[in-house]
């Protein structure tokens, strides 16, 4: 199966906790050579810094712990939440226990947001986050916390989400209102957006780093790949008719299954 094609179930649609090893330095460190990604996150932190980088006070141990991580790994930054947001590619979160066990939201720098908003879930739990995504906290909420806990330091588990944009900008932060997939469209104006995920336990706080990076595929090079393209396909026609309104499918999911 092709890279793209491993994104996509090989049944129906459904949410799945679907985890791989790997290595932390590896997600985290530089890969673009040309800077624009770096470049485009100050322009946004700098713009509008309250609304892409935020912390409370319970993660400013996470931020401290994480921070030195990252400097040894070669990424420098001042320690500051929008300092290391700038220094990275990828967006991170902070997450840890409250007094109940629950895994809360304590900052991060969110510069490229898929439709939602950092200032908005700050401090609050992952079932109030994830509880706006249909069936998921039904279908994942028990698993997740149990992965949670049972994360170990040193070592990285990624996934991998995906939705289509009618857009190829990183920020959909939803102030922004960059428009929803609609009519009259084409492939070569609806691109494949994939957040590839990291989660990693911090060793000395049992803080948990959520790293986000994003990729864009357009539709028409990836109709091309035969595996990609079956599996997408299989998604929007399986997926339910509240799961296509949350990623904002209604106007496009038939035309796009058309075309693959």
């Amino acid at each position: 199966m092709s890279a793209l094609g491993d994104l996509f179930a090989a049944g129906d649609y459904r949410h799945h906790l679907t985890l791989r090893r790997g290595e932390p330095r590896e997600f985290f460190q530089s890969r673009d050579p040309t800077g624009r990604v770096l470049a485009e996150r100050m322009r946004w932190l700098a713009l509008e810094p309250e609304r892409y980088a935020a912390l409370t006070a319970e993660g400013e141990p996470l931020l401290a712990e994480f921070a030195a991580l990252c400097a040894g790994w070669g990424v420098a930054s001042s320690a500051t939440i929008r300092g290391l947001g700038a220094a990275m590619e990828p967006d991170f979160l902070l997450l840890s226990r409250d007094a109940s066990g629950a895994f809360r939201l304590r900052g991060g720098a969110l510069c490229f947001p898929t439709g939602w908003a950092l200032e908005e879930k700050l401090g609050q739990t992952l079932d109030v986050i994830h509880g706006v995504v249909p069936g998921l906290t039904s279908a994942l909420a028990s698993p997740i916390q149990q992965f949670l806990n049972r994360l170990k330091p040193g070592v990285a588990y990624q996934r991998d989400n995906w939705g289509l944009a009618a857009s190829d900008e990183f920020n959909l932060h939803p102030a922004r209102g960059v428009p929803a997939p609609d009519l009259p469209t084409s492939p070569e104006r609806l691109w494949l957006r994939v957040e590839h995920q990291v989660l990693m336990a911090l060793p000395e706080s049992g803080g948990v780093v959520f790293g986000l990076r994003i990729a864009l595929h357009r539709l028409d090079t990836m109709v091309a790949d035969g595996a990609a393209a079956a599996g997408l396909r299989r998604a929007l026609t399986s997926m339910s008719p509240e799961m296509v309104a949350y990623k904002r499918l209604d106007r496009v999911r038939q035309v796009v299954i058309s075309w693959l």
